[in-house]
């Protein structure tokens, strides 16, 4: 089931980049990004209340909200960004460059959660970065 939900995500981040382009047009980039996060944050307690899921909030550890208000603001900075390179750059160079969030991810993974690092990983990494690199230059 998680890959249907990863192919999803996917499909719904490249409309989210072509949707994004196409708003952010004569809007200020940051303007922008608040907009879309208060239809995210809308949609996202639309669905902890359709799924009866909020009274689960009195059990979150300490160290769960630290890791989760981190994980929010680091996803705050990269909309942002993200946001104001879309908006000056092209869509077909931005998003590319944005993805190498993959190979960060990876290299993130090993050193702060000890995944290892497999051949097909590594590969995978080096493609990833060319690929980009072919793209963007």
């Amino acid at each position: 089931m998680w890959m249907i939900y990863a192919l999803l995500s996917a499909f719904f981040a490249a409309a989210t980049s072509i949707l994004a382009k196409i708003g952010i047009d004569g809007v200020n980039s940051n303007l922008a990004t608040a907009i879309r996060t208060i239809v995210v944050v809308i949609m996202a307690w639309a669905m902890v209340f359709l799924t009866n899921t909020q009274n689960g909030i009195t059990d979150i550890s300490r160290k769960s909200w630290l890791f989760l208000i981190l994980s929010g603001l680091a996803t705050g900075a990269s909309w942002l960004c993200y946001y104001k390179a879309l908006q000056s750059g092209e869509a077909s160079k931005v998003v590319p460059i944005d993805k190498l969030s993959v190979v960060i991810t990876l290299a993130l993974a090993f050193i702060f959660l000890h995944e290892k690092f497999t051949s097909k990983s590594i590969i995978g990494c080096i493609l990833i970065g060319a690929g980009t690199l072919f793209m963007v230059l």
